[in-house]
């Protein structure tokens, strides 16, 4: 398999933030290339060229040749990179020789096809738990993702890296027991009513009935003058 994508570099002798600054400010950013029992070479890089390489389809896994200025052309790839917190630009990328004919590992994105079944006819919910793995394999065989199919999933029922397959020479790295996704039943909700709060169709409080004024003045006049004849007898 042939490398399409280059990378040019030029080589480096100042360090620190000073120059660091100054750098990114005519269009570059640092770089440090290492690997292959050799000694680590300070480049320079164009950003825009890095993040074409950061955002293709196979990422940071990507394998590109390295043209450095008056310097070695070698295969590499981005092992690290730096970001700028707020505006998220690039400040600094590792690169790492790579020997094409020499198994390396790599983590790799899993993505999910097909609706599970415990979701589309039990109304569960998929849950994806594990969303890369680490694998073996030579350079030039660095699959861009790799497709885990959940169609058949119940509730309860779950997919594990040893359910993964590869093809060719490539080795899965990662725990076979580790669960890539599983469907789980969504948990009934029941919210307790305040009490303060009326709840429909419940029987409300008795109203009490309090007796109107005329009948509260004559029933007092009546206790009061039958006291009054008591005492005029007994007189």
């Amino acid at each position: 398999m042939a490398i399409e994508i280059s990378l040019a570099a030029d080589p480096r002798s100042t360090s620190g933030k000073g120059p660091a600054r100054q750098m990114r400010r005519a269009g570059r950013i640092p770089a440090t290339l290492y690997g292959a029992m050799r000694e680590p070479v300070s480049l320079t890089l164009d950003p825009k060229q890095v993040n074409q390489i950061l955002h293709s389809e196979s990422g940071h896994n990507t394998i590109f040749n390295l043209n450095v200025a008056g310097g070695e052309t070698t295969a590499a790839m981005v092992v690290d990179w730096q970001l700028e917190p707020l505006r998220g630009r690039l400040l600094h990328v590792d690169l790492k020789r790579i020997a094409l004919d020499q198994l390396i590992r790599v983590r790799i994105p899993v993505q999910t096809q097909g609706e599970a079944t415990g979701v589309k006819l039990q109304g569960g919910i998929l849950e994806v738990v594990t969303r890369e793995v680490e694998i073996e394999c030579l350079p030039t065989d660095i699959p861009e993702h790799i497709v885990v199919d959940v169609s058949e999933l119940s509730i309860g029922q779950n997919l594990r890296v040893g359910d993964l397959k590869l093809e060719g020479n490539r080795r899965i790295l990662t725990d076979a027991d580790r669960v890539i996704a599983h469907v789980v039943a969504v948990k009934e909700v029941v919210e307790a009513v305040p009490v303060a709060e009326a709840v429909p169709g419940a029987p409300s409080e008795p109203e009490v009935i309090k007796k109107g004024k005329g009948e509260a003045e004559e029933g007092a006049e009546k206790e009061a003058g039958g006291k009054e004849k008591e005492k005029e007898k007994k007189k």
